[in-house]
């Protein structure tokens, strides 16, 4: 099998970690998930990210949106990292952090091709379907805005919702600010009807508020 892309089903997939066994993605089939790969434990970028997505995780909760880290160390490694970062930062990290022997890796395409057994920094946001909606890739060198994996997932729920589309750096979009986009139209008719009914630039690039749905 090839490595998952955008709109498959995540992979069946029994982990071990940090938390006891996982079972993905059934044991997170009523919320969406974000899983993250991170190149190693008690390595400096992948230390700020952690901290990074344990400080914004009630906002994830907010959104009904679990977390779950992977790299491919033991358990002991992941729970003496977790105890350092508690110990020099006063952050107790809550999430499960999956010690992979490399199958998991592999089986998601998530080996660094230049660094042997090191993990890539990926990001997986899985919707309570089981349906991959996003996958985000970054080279060890670049840490990742957790931000902007927030504002991933409050934009796919939104769409989701809403039947929208979001614009460039939404919800601060240059143009049209927190406004959701309609989709195109595929008709005539429909394409007459738009400027009526919502804010248009034209016929294909029409709006809303929304907070006025």
């Amino acid at each position: 099998m090839g490595m998952p892309l955008i709109g498959d089903k995540f992979p069946k997939l029994e982990v071990q970690t940090t938390q006891g066994m996982i079972k993905l993605p059934k044991d997170f089939k009523d919320s969406w998930f974000v899983l993250f790969s991170h190149p190693a434990d008690f390595t400096p970028v992948c230390t700020t990210e952690f901290i990074a997505f344990q400080l914004r995780i009630d906002m994830f909760d907010d959104m009904n949106c679990e977390l779950i880290g992977l790299s491919e160390d033991q358990v002991f490694s992941h729970l003496k990292w977790i105890e350092w970062i508690s110990e020099n930062f006063d952050v107790d990290i809550e999430f499960p952090v999956i010690a992979d022997t490399g199958a998991v890796a592999k089986r998601l395409g998530l080996i660094h091709p230049a660094k042997g057994t090191n993990t890539v920094r990926s990001v997986f946001i899985v919707d309570p379907n089981g349906i991959i909606r996003a996958i985000i890739y970054y080279p060890q060198e670049l840490g990742r805005n957790i931000d902007e994996i927030l504002r991933a997932v409050e934009g796919l729920q939104t769409a989701d919702d809403k039947e929208v589309a979001m614009p460039a750096n939404w919800p601060c979009n240059e143009i049209i600010g927190k406004g959701l986009i309609i989709p195109a139209a595929a008709d005539i008719e429909t394409a007459v009807e738009r400027p009526l009914k919502y804010k248009c630039f034209d016929w294909w690039l029409c709006y809303r508020n929304y907070y006025k749905w």
